[in-house]
């Protein structure tokens, strides 16, 4: 069996390599004055020095704040301040911009290697910034192996923001300093299925809980072998799983919606018989994208439904996902979900209300300096995160939408999701998003939002056309805005308050 390794676009070593300067790395935190359960702010893109990092601090137990390097400076010292992280690790293009954030902390660059600045479009003189902070792999080449073994705490993370300002997730494990590596290995095991000789591979962000879970999984796993992509291309994805014949993926639907828009002759190029396990989670995946995708790749596509705060809850196989059309599936590794009412109250099957969800095996949680929302998110003990759904007798959860998300127009309900799976089928729309607006007769009207493909001239008449015979007439949107770009994550969740606020603002009432 080929030796299993660890790799992005410049670099690539072999576990055991990847491991010793962990062992380096996490000696490296002591040196800096880092303790065991201090929190470290991480502000890097996907390369192999950010798995590195990860893997020293899993045996150093010290606990990394993943940060959006996207992220504006008041943004960025706000999270800072909130988790109390007194060190910050980044990716030295960044430092220039988030100077404020970073006044006052100890910090430690990371230069941008090649692939890393031709995807961004880095400058020589941007990648070699802040030339009085030390280098991260300059420490760790100085310091002597860390021979002890730390338990390994869980990555602190902070919600999106999609539905208001970030909330710190601080997982709360009960018992005195439980070890966080043994449930990676399980979920790597029993949710992933991997073993040793599986290859995995992600072009997701890693500073989203998902795919840096995942990725942790993998690297938890003995004789996994884990491969970073700098960003999402399309083609050179494809390109990466046959020459690498990956064997499990983490993406998302709109990096699946974007490959099956690649044309044919592009997609007969790769072959990708090697794949066993896609799974998706975070943002809604539209059945019908879903199929198209079965069709071409086969059935090696999982979905899941999961939150920062639980962890992941369910996941529903290709078979089950053709069967069930829309469900998330079942609740594994011995998690429970309830459907409840307004008050409360346990909803029958077939019942819409708001999903709680508790998954022991992830351990608790705790908001950082918020006991009163995680206080409010718990019934029955069990956790919501907002979002609405329903179970079908064999317990099968079904998501509708985010709570906050649901359009209540002349009376009726609205879910935005099943109007963006729609459209999100007319080929010439890239990226659609779908949200309610204050109105003085109906209470709100629908918008859509869309990001057209190149080369389509906006027409809303085409829009609506294509909705006829799919949707209801009252879920037809009234307002149909173009834009150049939709403020979408990488992990697929988009800002929808952004785009609400010019609606809201000045309307005399809350969102």
């Amino acid at each position: 069996m080929t030796e299993a390794w660890v790799g992005d676009e410049d670099t690539r070593v072999s576990r055991a390599a990847l491991e010793e300067r962990a062992a380096r790395g996490a000696a490296a935190f002591r040196a800096l004055g880092i303790a065991e359960d201090e929190p470290v702010a991480v502000i890097m893109r996907n390369d192999l020095v950010q798995l590195e990092v990860m893997r020293a601090a899993a045996r150093a137990g010290v606990v990394i704040v993943a940060l959006n390097w996207h992220g504006a400076a008041e943004e960025v010292a706000a999270i800072c301040d909130d988790s109390g992280a007194r060190s910050v690790i980044i990716h030295r293009d960044l430092i220039a911009a988030l100077q404020p954030a970073l006044a006052g902390r100890q910090v430690i660059g990371v230069t941008p290697g090649p692939a890393l600045c031709a995807a961004y479009d880095i400058s020589a003189q941007a990648a070699q910034q802040g030339a009085d902070v030390p280098e991260w792999s300059a420490l760790a080449t100085a310091a002597a192996p860390m021979s002890a073994r730390s338990a390994t705490r869980p990555l602190m993370r902070y919600t999106s923001g999609s539905t208001g300002r970030p909330k710190g997730v601080r997982r709360a494990s009960p018992g005195p300093r439980r070890d966080f590596e043994p449930v990676l290995r399980r979920l790597g095991d029993e949710f992933m299925g991997l073993r040793a000789g599986s290859r995995f591979f992600t072009a997701a962000p890693i500073y989203h809980s998902a795919p840096s879970t995942l990725s942790s999984a993998a690297l938890a796993t003995e004789g996994v072998s884990v491969h970073l992509a700098p960003k999402f291309e399309p083609e050179a994805f494809l390109s990466r799983i046959a020459q690498d014949r990956i064997t499990h993926i983490y993406m998302v639907p709109t990096m699946m919606s974007r490959l099956l828009k690649l044309p044919e002759a592009v997609k007969a190029r790769y072959d990708l018989s090697s794949v066993e396990f896609v799974v998706s989670t975070g943002s809604p995946w539209p059945h019908d994208l879903k199929v198209a995708m079965i069709d071409w790749w086969g059935p090696v596509f999982w979905e899941s439904y999961g939150a920062t705060e639980i962890g992941f809850m369910t996941l529903v196989s290709s078979e089950e996902a053709l069967a069930r059309p829309g469900t998330a599936g079942r609740m594994q590794m011995d998690g429970t979900v309830m459907v409840l009412d307004a008050d409360g109250n346990p909803l029958p099957s077939g019942e819409v209300g708001e999903i709680h969800a508790r998954m022991d095996v992830f351990g608790s949680f705790e908001y950082s300096n918020d006991p009163a929302a995680r206080a409010a998110a718990e019934k029955h003990g069990h956790i919501s995160v907002g979002d609405l759904g329903w179970l079908d007798a064999e317990g099968y959860l079904f998501i509708t939408d985010r709570k906050k998300d649901m359009i209540i127009s002349g009376g009726a309900n609205i879910f935005p999701a099943e109007i963006e799976a729609v459209l999100m089928r007319a080929p010439y729309i890239r990226d659609a998003a779908v949200f309610g607006a204050p109105d003085a007769e109906f209470g709100e009207r629908i918008v859509a939002a869309i990001e057209p493909m190149p080369g389509w001239t906006p027409d809303k008449d085409e829009v609506l056309a294509f909705l006829d015979g799919k949707l209801a007439r009252f879920k037809y949107p009234r307002v149909v805005d173009f834009h150049t770009a939709l403020p979408r994550e990488d992990s697929g969740k988009i800002f929808k308050p952004r785009l609400r606020a010019p609606y809201w603002d000045g309307a005399g009432r809350k969102i």
